[in-house]
């Protein structure tokens, strides 16, 4: 028979918030490496909404330009802590769309030619780190950090859309440089060591520039506590990234602030990167994808599975969670509570504004459209629930014992529980129901329940005694999270 915990009736709007203050740069906690921490100490839990104008503009030319102070508010709003600055290296097109694309700023001075304009490599257009400096600024004034991507990998024709070659629009396109350079790049559409592509070592007088440029966005954020840095979106070869993991480190070294590197998953490329390749890596941070990738590896079926039972955190490494390696435009309020509790940082790619231009459907259909619907939209019904679940999920770990708690999926039948055991538990219940193994925490425990399709936390009336095992169900139907504080 389960066992009907007590419960008052009192309702709040989620888990009481608790301020987070920024205490210098994060670096990893030394006693839980599954999170950072700063000069505070304290565990600090990565989540968060990120998408694809918050720093370039991205948008057909009828389009709106991005309204950053809205998405700050909504940000705020939902209790989030954490972004991925998104960074597009072209100017124009999009392989996902045939329509007309643009992305601006861009780190280059240009030049006119001819009539025509260029690309001066060896000029900056300080507006671009102009902006950057102030988009991070007004993110860490409302206790937001922020992950500066340095690269993107869809800056390549990864769709192979006919008329949307991204590289036609690229400065180190030697057709659109004065300086002659990327004359030896291979344009594969996804890079390929051997091939010399874009963001591979071989890639001839272009990897100097890049360096160039990783030099110069350190410079400019460098005294920002709020900062990380991702090399890549979506593409680069194992040792290309490598390489640049390793130049942000050593041009950080002797500067006043040392900042977390990320290294996230190169789903096409060659050699085939895999997600040991993440874990051996000299990256702070890592965001892992399902393994092996079924459109890859056709009928096999995932052996990590990040998506619907993400595999527990060792502590390792900081694992910053991402459906956007996960299944694209996706998200559940249920994924980033397993994620929470498995020791990972879930953050979600939000289509808080749409991604520019209508999808070409024929190359990615399951990605973009579901029974007819687009799931592109701020207003898909899967959207919201999961924005408030990060949200309660960051206020949750502000209120617990986070740098002494691990995944302990041993002591829950659900699998699902995060734990200090004997002090505090926390355990999400996809059904609502499960049972708990208290048998080695002999003391009283406050009850605390949280509905998260409502947003609702319920607080016990009773106390619940442990020492055995527990047949536990929630006091209303569906998931449920389970809070246990030894009292």
């Amino acid at each position: 028979m389960k066992r009907i915990i007590p419960v008052i009736l009192l309702f709040f709007a989620s888990f009481p918030i608790a301020a987070q203050q920024m205490d210098g740069p994060l670096r990893v906690h030394p006693e839980n490496g599954r999170y950072f921490t700063n000069n505070s100490g304290k565990a600090i839990l990565l989540t968060g909404s990120h998408t694809w104008a918050n720093f370039q503009e991205s948008r057909t030319p009828d389009e709106a330009l991005f309204d950053y102070d809205a998405y700050l508010k909504m940000l705020k709003e939902h209790n989030h802590n954490f972004i991925r600055q998104w960074t597009w290296e072209h100017s124009k097109n999009a392989s996902w769309t045939s329509d007309e694309v643009l992305f601006s700023p861009l780190p280059y001075k240009t030049v006119v030619r001819n009539g025509k304009e260029f690309y001066d490599l060896s000029q900056w257009n300080e507006a671009y780190f102009n902006r950057l400096l102030t988009r991070i600024k007004e993110a860490g004034d409302l206790g937001i950090y922020v992950s500066v991507m340095l690269f993107q990998g869809w800056s390549q024709n990864r769709l192979d859309t006919p008329g949307s070659d991204p590289w036609v629009f690229h400065p180190l396109n030697p057709a659109n440089n004065i300086n002659g350079i990327g004359k030896s790049v291979k344009n594969n559409g996804f890079d390929e060591e051997k091939m010399g592509t874009l963001h591979s070592v071989n890639n001839g007088d272009v990897l100097k520039h890049q360096e160039a440029y990783v030099k110069k966005v350190i410079e400019t954020v460098n005294d920002l506590d709020n900062v990380l840095y991702e090399i890549i979106n979506e593409g680069g070869t194992k040792e290309w990234q490598y390489h640049m993991i390793n130049l942000v480190k050593a041009i950080e070294k002797n500067m006043p602030h040392q900042h977390p590197v990320g290294m996230t998953p190169s789903v096409v490329v060659s050699p085939p990167m895999f997600n040991d390749d993440l874990w051996e890596s000299p990256a702070d941070w890592i965001s892992p994808t399902p393994e092996p990738i079924s459109w890859m590896y056709k009928g096999t079926d995932f052996i990590q599975d990040y998506k619907n039972d993400p595999p527990a955190n060792t502590g390792e490494k900081v694992v910053i969670l991402d459906t956007d390696h996960l299944g694209g435009h996706w998200g559940t309020y249920m994924w980033a509570w397993k994620s929470f509790v498995r020791g990972h940082n879930p953050i979600f790619m939000d289509s808080w504004v749409p991604l520019a231009g209508h999808y070409n459907r024929q190359k990615s259909p399951e990605i973009y459209y579901i029974g007819g619907v687009t799931k592109n939209d701020a207003d898909h019904p899967d959207y919201e629930p999961l924005r408030k679940s990060m949200g309660d999920i960051h206020a949750l770990a502000n209120r617990i014992d986070l740098a002494n708690m691990t995944p302990q999926d041993q002591l829950c039948s659900t699998r699902f529980c995060l734990a200090k055991p004997g002090e505090e538990y926390v355990v999400y219940l996809p059904e609502g129901t499960g049972t708990l193994d208290l048998r080695n925490a002999n003391v009283e425990f406050d009850v605390e329940w949280f509905f998260p399709v409502l947003n609702r936390t319920i607080k016990g009336t009773e106390t619940l005694k442990g020492g055995t095992y527990i047949p536990i169900v929630a006091p209303f139907t569906g998931a449920s999270v389970l809070y246990l504080k030894k009292k």
